[in-house]
């Protein structure tokens, strides 16, 4: 789970290569609903936004409708007034963001839905990093579970994560290869955490900071 730094700031979106994951941090005050969503997708598309129409899978997961084709895809998390999206060709992604706040029982709640190997981990772990870790196994957990199609209905203790020198690596998925899977951490300061995840070849992950004034 390789961290990728920096979002510098962009105000038109650039052509996205079939090599290439996008990943743009939003503003979404309170109250926009998927608005800076639509905007940014209508960029890649070529067309306004009220013309971007979206659908979902048979497990909720959003998608573009079938009128804009199968190219592009796009998976999309958000937490308190930011977003991230991720946009890519010919593969499905899925993006988590969790803002950092206390959890006096995230051990408990990893010895409930994570496995016991995790949960052992992170009771090795000191309070501070403790809270870290749990958050690093959450979000590649839903980045996962969202590139996969399905939500945490699918079980949480269906997949699990073993911690190396460079971050997080898919150790088990039901059903799947976890070979075949690509997990990355996204630096996006010290409020928050995020991941990103895709089955496939390796990828080159832009990341972008929409401009202010766009």
């Amino acid at each position: 789970m390789h961290a990728i730094h920096g979002f510098p700031p962009a105000k038109v979106a650039e052509p996205l290569r079939a090599d290439e994951i996008h990943v743009w941090r939003l503003h979404r005050p309170k109250g926009t609903g998927r608005d800076p969503l639509l905007s940014l997708i209508a960029r890649y598309l070529g067309i306004e936004a009220a013309d971007v129409r979206l659908a979902e899978n048979e497990h909720g997961r959003p998608r573009l409708d079938a009128r804009h084709g199968d190219a592009l895809d796009f998976n999309w998390s958000h937490s308190g007034e930011q977003a991230l999206v991720a946009l890519a060709r010919g593969v499905a992604v899925g993006i988590d963001l969790e803002q950092r706040r206390k959890r006096a029982n995230a051990l408990a709640i990893a010895r409930r839905f994570f496995t016991a190997e995790e949960a052992d981990w992170l009771d090795t772990l000191d309070e501070e990093a403790q809270r870290t870790a749990f958050l690093e196994l959450w979000t590649a957990r839903e980045a996962v579970l969202k590139a996969l199609g399905r939500g945490i209905a699918f079980g949480l203790d269906r997949l699990s994560f073993r911690h190396e020198a460079n971050g997080l690596v898919l150790q088990q998925l039901d059903g799947d290869d976890p070979a075949a899977w690509h997990l990355s951490s996204l630096d996006i300061g010290t409020d928050a955490l995020a991941a990103l995840a895709w089955r496939g070849a390796p990828r080159c992950i832009r990341t972008f900071a929409l401009a202010d004034d766009e």
